[in-house]
């Protein structure tokens, strides 16, 4: 467990913090993240990783020369929003364009791809790429839909050195295209970890039991059997992994490939050397040629007590861009050229913290807004734990933790833009910007979506009305769709929102005053909650553990029902004037 922390809630900042103090020769802070301490050569491709804290080295630990040029990070086991991968990236690029690279979990999808879309629109050429090495989240046939591990490093490390090397960015993009399909990984974990704060794992493993195949925010094995002894462990790895081959690798004799056999977090180096022992006789025997072999903790999960084994098959164009030298903070090969140090230009300043103008009727829809957004973290607050537990039943437990995050960022937002005079589609902007920012992952992208569509229809000048208020949340439900790509029955929020969103629609346009129709409206969405417990689960990390599930309700759209219930009292009847 971690044991060392302040506020929990300010832990993923406070390391970051201290990881910069420690690292000033190699690493600067930007807002989202951290780029390098080095200057770049103009027009070279700058390659920007990131997700969430908690799996250092990845991901801030692997920014430096000959490796990643920045690193957004998130909150712990949260993806980094959008805003702050863009503020990164544009901290990062030099002219040559861009090219993020994350674990493909949903929440990373969303806001990499939303700050690719933003960053080419702002003229940055961006292209983004999802790490899919882990082998047992999905099937080969369904490829895309596998989570980023380990193999992480090998896909940053080529793709960051053929960057280094002036290849263009399709060319950085081919290359790092070409080792994700070409690497697998696969893990078996003894324990689960313990969030920052938190009094126990996210998920456990029976006393004598292993668990086979799992992911690095806490979610729980595919299957379990008894624990191995360390060359059993070998074995298990380095056959699994030799059972699915890339198209074109008809054999491992012969083949050359790149080996990581990492630490998830508590498992001492000397364990993994004993393990690695056997691992490398083992693919002796099946005839490969090791390159460079890594043992170590390179893609951690906090204290969980596992181990992974991870093959990228080399080519002769990716073999010299894994051996060429790289200098990070946590990861060092060969020898580079230093460069010189970058130095701030002292005349950049923040823009002053101004709104757009507002009349007095928004401004005072505002007021009320605001309100509405202290009783949702209020409620969310209350409900925290509750929402961790379901969130733990077959996803990664940090539903509540990143709710809470989201929603005190948003109303500490709104607080300041209040006191500047904001009118409604200002502050809830602005809210919706530090939701996503503080939360991260796809809950925070998606009420991101929720509360700037709902700012953009009230506008900052008239009053809102029945009608006015069923526009904003049908825009939001559609928005939310977009973005996640879920549908009614795939047990997400979006079947608690959808049917909110008709049933308000419906009731506005039935001449019913907004107070009673959200009132109507808040019903259907408890009832569709509760009715999620009966659905398996087709999206997001808990897709893999779909049948343990059942019988639960999805969190977030149980979090959604618990949210629209608790502001009608406040949020509504104060909107409307009769």
């Amino acid at each position: 467990m971690t044991r060392l922390t302040n506020d929990p809630a300010a832990f993923a900042d406070e390391a970051l913090e201290g990881f910069v103090a420690a690292h000033p020769r190699r690493v600067r802070q930007v807002p989202g993240g951290v780029v390098r301490a080095t200057r770049t050569a103009p027009g070279q491709v700058a390659v920007v990783v990131g997700g969430g804290s908690g799996h250092y080295p990845a991901f801030s630990g692997l920014v430096g020369q000959g490796l990643a040029h920045g690193a957004a990070v998130g909150n712990v086991f949260a993806s980094p929003s959008a805003h702050q991968v863009r503020q990164v990236a544009r901290a990062a690029e030099t002219g040559g364009g861009v090219l993020l690279a994350y674990g493909n979990y949903a929440g990373d999808v969303l806001h990499f791809g939303q700050a690719a879309e933003r960053l080419t629109a702002e003229g940055i050429p961006t292209r983004a790429l999802g790490v899919t090495d882990d082998m047992s989240s999905a099937s080969a046939d369904e490829a895309h839909k596998r989570r980023g591990v380990a193999g992480d490093l090998v896909v940053f490390k080529t793709a960051a050195a053929a960057a280094e090397a002036g290849q263009p960015l399709d060319e950085v993009t081919r290359i790092a295209e070409l080792a994700n399909v070409r690497t697998r990984s696969f893990g078996v974990a003894f324990s689960g970890c313990t969030l920052p704060g938190a009094d126990h794992p996210l998920f456990t493993v029976p006393e004598g039991r292993m668990a086979v195949g799992l992911g690095i925010h806490g979610e729980p094995g595919m299957g379990e059997r008894p624990v191995p002894t360390a060359d059993q462990a070998a074995e298990l790895l380095v056959s699994t992994v030799l059972g699915e081959l890339p198209e074109g690798v008809g054999s491992p004799r012969g083949q050359r490939a790149a080996v990581i056999l990492n630490g998830l977090g508590s498992v001492k180096y000397e364990e993994l050397f004993v393990v690695y022992r056997r691992v490398a006789q083992l693919l002796d025997e099946a005839g490969v040629q090791t390159v460079d072999p890594e043992v170590g903790e390179l893609v951690t999960s906090f204290d969980m007590a596992g181990v992974s084994l991870t093959l990228c098959w080399l080519t002769d164009e990716l073999e010299p861009l894994w051996t060429a030298p790289a200098d990070a903070p946590a990861y060092r090969k060969g020898a580079v050229e230093a460069a010189d140090p970058y130095v701030p230009d002292p005349s950049e300043e923040a823009a002053a913290d101004t709104v757009p103008p507002a009349t007095d009727a928004s401004r005072e829809t505002a007021r009320t807004v605001l309100t509405a957004l202290r009783v949702l973290k209020d409620t969310v607050d209350l409900h925290a734990e509750e929402l961790g537990r379901i969130d733990a039943v077959a996803g990664d437990g940090d539903h509540g933790i990143g709710m809470q995050r989201g929603s005190t960022g948003a109303h500490e937002a709104a607080v300041r833009a209040e006191s500047l005079g904001a009118g409604a589609e200002t502050l809830l902007q602005r809210a919706a910007d530090a939701w996503a920012d503080r939360a991260g992952g796809t809950s925070g992208a998606l009420w991101g979506v929720i509360l700037r569509a709902l700012g953009t229809t009230l506008g900052d000048t008239e009053r809102p009305t029945a009608p006015v208020v069923a526009t904003g949340v049908a825009r939001a439900a559609a928005g939310v769709m977009e973005l996640g790509k879920a549908e009614v029955g795939d047990k997400t929020m979006v079947d608690v929102l959808v049917p909110f969103s008709y049933a308000l629609t419906a009731a506005a346009e039935a001449g019913q005053p907004l107070a009673t129709a959200w009132d109507t409206a808040a019903h259907s969405a408890s009832a569709a909650a509760r009715a999620t417990a009966d659905l398996l689960p087709r999206m997001g990390r808990a897709r893999p553990h779909a049948e343990k599930s059942l019988g639960t309700p999805d969190a977030g759209a149980h979090s959604l029902a618990l949210i629209v219930r608790a502001v009608h009292g406040v949020f509504v009847p104060t909107l409307e004037k009769h």
